[in-house]
């Protein structure tokens, strides 16, 4: 797409100027402020914040979840997350149990009322992807992903492609 300087969002063909990389990043940073904020009110009703939200969401598409991996998958020190658990535990939004392999492991998944409340969370972040989604289309989405992905280390996009692959 040519550079329009009566459409800001339409990237110059120099896409790699200082202009165009701190547009990305400032769309960036406004997106997903404001993407996060869908579910707040959702959260605030439940005595919960973003942190409970995060670990609601991998919880969910990873049930039987390892601690370990979910503190990986968030990047959060081993303090952090057991409140954050301990704070879902007490609402009794998340079990844990033993792995069967290794009694050590503790895995955890989401209890029936933390299916409802992720699902009702995931509902209102659907509502604004789908909308952002249908107006850029198909083509669009494809090159978001592939930014995405490219500003992930390798080790992270691994983990990211194996989310993707469940929805398979």
């Amino acid at each position: 797409m040519a550079s329009d300087p009566r459409n800001p969002s339409a990237a110059s063909p120099l896409f790699l100027r200082e202009p165009e990389i701190r547009r990305g990043i400032e769309l960036l940073f406004f997106a997903h402020a404001e993407l996060m904020q869908s579910g707040d009110a959702i959260l605030a009703e439940n005595g919960l914040g973003r942190a409970h939200h995060r670990a609601l969401y991998f919880i969910a598409r990873k049930p039987d979840l390892a601690i370990g991996e979910l503190m990986t998958l968030l990047g959060i020190t081993k303090q952090s997350l057991g409140r954050v658990l301990g704070e879902l535990e007490d609402r009794e939004l998340i079990a844990r149990k033993q792995g069967q392999r290794d009694r050590r492991r503790i895995l955890i998944r989401l209890t029936a009322a933390g299916e409802t409340l992720e699902t009702e969370l995931f509902a209102e972040f659907r509502k604004k992807m789908v909308a952002a989604y249908n107006e850029a289309g198909p083509g669009a989405v494809t090159g978001f992903w592939t930014v995405l992905e490219e500003l992930m280390p390798d080790d992270v996009r691994e983990r990211a492609a194996d989310l993707a692959r469940r929805n398979v």
